[in-house]
């Protein structure tokens, strides 16, 4: 047995497999040419967080642009920052925000032949490949500790080199068999170290399916492969599973660019045929005039379950972020307003170089755009959806009568041209308070040209009137039949040709009415309104109004 064979035994006697018995295992995915396969490989250190929402988004349309497939992978490896339930959390989310898993963890569990797909869970199957890796000759054992580490790099900097382990400062490098398993009989613990074959002066090339061809200087750092716990470092592991569970596409932030080296390195010594890389620009923020990345620490929205939270409907946020995701996708929906989005021919080349800045104005316009083209018994269920998660007293009042919240929110809904009143369902509340007793609150504000005289006496002239089952033709005409005798003109028209003739016009006299019904200036349409809240509703609150506009005028002296 050569040096380097009796190193490995040394390291991993318990290693008993080999590189080919997981090659049979894990073989070539059965899938139509130029299919590709990629994933997202979060790891559960928090809650599931926008950029991943978002890279996750462009790996389902890259899978569905070629008839691929898309898997989740969990990365644990660092145990100390994971947090309890953020599994759960980043699957779970992305489930609610509508992107499908084709394999690996999913709502329903591990699903699929290539796992398992928990990375603390495939440790063997690291260490036979390290231990591959050993038997070439091409990884040993260092056993620096923390303390020699940091001397190292103190003294590197000193004479202005580059740190790192790695040529003469690699003290392990060149360790013995005999003198590992006298540090191993002492209980010395050691991590597993790639033989870097790179140089630094030597350039290395690949091209990126974003950014085009991109080169850097070839790895020459001996880095860690196994930890002491015989667990794997990311640039490890992530190339084993990568190759094992035939990733063909390998989406990621382009803060990785500069590790690319290593991975093709490793890919290369291992004897794999590397994935296609594709860098993403961050998502940005500006911030006192400067970009930067958003901030798990800074940003309420870079926690995905902040837009669920608001009530922005998981298709909103999608369209929103393919918005960012490319160029040319609003042309292709204004083309398009009725089209599934996996129709849209996505190419990664139209994804931004720099990075797209978080228009938050932006998403909810799109947003508004999205809900209006909903129906009312749509928005009944995902309102009511949301408000039984996120705001049960709200979800009591808007279920106690179905048939009357979905006759609220049809109102100016299921027409040609929708109005856009809503970007997210925590917006419900406020604009449809006037209709439910329990949220409504009088105000009795009037635009600056009425007077509570002229809104008392339109009050009083209206009500007589009033029948539920006008029209809005029929309801109109009786606003101006009352305009003459109250000083206003009955027509909009009449009113601009001569002005100083009349107090306003018609629509001054229905602000009034819509002022003493609904507290507000602006509302969907009045007539509408008024037959949803019924007849006794309506003339209780219109008395109302007439004595506030009296009692206010007996106060001011009138």
């Amino acid at each position: 047995m050569n040096e380097s064979r009796r190193m490995a035994q040394l390291l991993l006697p318990h290693i008993t497999k080999t590189p080919a018995d997981y090659e049979a295992l894990y073989p070539p995915r059965q899938l139509p040419a130029g299919a590709r396969v990629v994933r997202i490989a979060p790891s559960p250190t928090g809650y599931l967080h926008l950029g991943v929402l978002f890279m996750a988004l462009i790996d389902r349309m890259a899978a569905d642009a070629t008839g691929g497939l898309f898997y989740t992978r969990i990365e644990d490896t660092d145990r100390k920052r994971e947090v309890a339930g953020g599994v759960e959390d980043i699957i779970g989310g992305l489930d609610r925000f509508g992107i499908r898993i084709d394999e690996g963890f999913t709502p329903a569990g591990q699903v699929g032949d290539y796992g398992p797909y928990r990375q603390s869970e495939r440790a063997e199957i690291y260490q036979t490949y390290a231990k591959f890796l050993l038997e070439q000759g091409l990884a040993y054992p260092c056993f620096c500790t923390a303390e020699e580490l940091d001397e190292t790099r103190r003294q590197q900097e000193q004479a202005g080199e580059q740190t790192g382990y790695r040529g003469r400062w690699a003290r392990c490098r060149d360790i013995t068999v005999e003198q590992a398993a006298e540090r191993i009989a002492q209980k010395q613990p050691f991590v597993i170290r790639l033989r870097a074959d790179g140089s630094a002066d030597k350039r290395v090339a690949f091209d990126d399916a974003i950014k085009g061809k991109i080169e850097l200087p070839e790895n020459d750092e001996d880095f860690v492969l196994l930890k002491s716990d015989g667990i794997p470092t990311y640039h490890f592991a992530h190339a084993v599973d990568d190759h094992l569970m035939r990733t063909t596409l390998v989406l990621r932030g382009d803060e990785w660019i500069s590790s690319t080296p290593k991975h093709l390195q490793l890919f290369r010594l291992l004897g794999f045929k590397p994935p296609k890389y594709a860098h993403v620009a961050p998502i940005l923020k500006l911030d006192g005039g400067a970009k930067r990345k958003i901030s798990k620490r800074k940003d309420p929205e870079a926690a995905v379950r902040y837009f669920a939270e608001q009530g922005f409907e998981a298709d909103s946020v999608l369209e929103y972020l393919m918005t960012v995701a490319s160029s040319n996708y609003e042309d292709w929906r204004r083309a398009n307003p009725d089209a599934d989005r996996a129709q849209f021919p996505f190419n990664l080349k139209k994804m931004s170089l720099s990075g797209a800045l978080f228009d938050a104005q932006k998403l909810l316009d799109v947003s508004k755009n999205r809900l209006s083209r909903l129906s009312s018994a749509q928005v009944y269920d995902k309102l009511t959806a949301w408000a039984k998660e996120f705001d049960p007293d709200f979800y009591a009042i808007l279920t106690a009568d179905p048939a009357y919240t979905r006759a609220v929110f049809a109102i100016d809904r299921d027409v040609p041209k929708p109005r856009k009143d809503i970007a997210r369902w925590d917006e419900a509340k406020r604009y449809a308070a006037y209709f439910y007793d329990e949220l409504y609150t009088p105000c009795y504000d009037l635009p600056p040209q009425l007077s509570p005289a002229d809104a008392a006496a339109a009050l009083r002239a209206y009500a007589p009137l009033y029948d539920p089952a006008d029209d809005r033709q029929a309801w109109f005409a009786k606003i101006q039949s009352i305009c003459p005798a109250l000083g206003f003109a009955p027509e909009t028209k009449l009113y601009k040709a001569d002005p100083a003739a009349y107090k306003g016009h018609a629509g001054d006299i229905s602000t009034v009415i819509r002022v003493a019904l609904t507290g507000r200036q602006n509302t969907p349409d009045l007539c509408s309104i008024m037959r949803c809240l019924g007849t006794e509703r309506c003339l209780q609150r219109l008395r109302d109004a007439e004595a506030y506009y009296d009692a206010l005028c007996k106060k001011e002296g009138n």
